[in-house]
């Protein structure tokens, strides 16, 4: 049996890993959980560890509100994932209630909605289904897979099955 190699070859002191996280922080929005998980990588004690998240906290690298919105808003954006799949990836990086309520809020219903149509259309076509119900079943399955609301996701295709 092969043993694992861990990256960390000896811990670091306490400034180099509040600069390595520091910079981490600076190239994209990072959750608190990642920057703590990052830092017990680094081998770092826990009241050194928390003492950095608090620094970072304090000098803006690290804000939770910020990271939740610029998350739900890539995710919405590039994955065209629903408010449910992005508020339970949320609670998985350990983001609070408050900034998930918020970040979700930030999604234009409008926008929203056109999103989700257009998911419609274009997985519409790629399922080789004749009947007619088995196709609404399997585009709603996938739609609800993605995170859009059962009912909202029903309403459009119904509403598009009518025409």
């Amino acid at each position: 049996m092969q043993q694992e190699k861990s990256k960390q070859t000896s811990p670091i002191d306490k400034k180099t890993a509040q600069l390595k996280l520091a910079d981490f922080c600076a190239y994209q929005e990072r959750s608190q959980q990642e920057a703590r998980e990052k830092l017990a990588k680094m081998g770092i004690s826990s009241d050194d560890l928390e003492d950095i998240i608090a620094f970072l906290i304090s000098e803006n690298f690290l804000n939770e509100e910020r990271f939740a919105i610029a998350f739900a808003g890539g995710k919405f954006r590039i994955k065209h994932w629903g408010k449910l799949k992005i508020k339970n990836a949320l609670r998985l990086k350990g983001t609070s209630e408050p900034c998930i309520r918020k970040a979700l809020q930030l999604i234009d219903h409008e926008t929203y909605t056109q999103v989700l149509k257009k998911e419609i259309k274009r997985k519409a076509k790629e399922i080789p289904e004749s009947n007619v119900i088995k196709k609404m079943n399997k585009l709603a399955a996938y739609l609800i897979g993605k995170g859009f609301e059962s009912d909202l996701v029903w309403d459009l295709l119904r509403a598009g099955n009518k025409k």
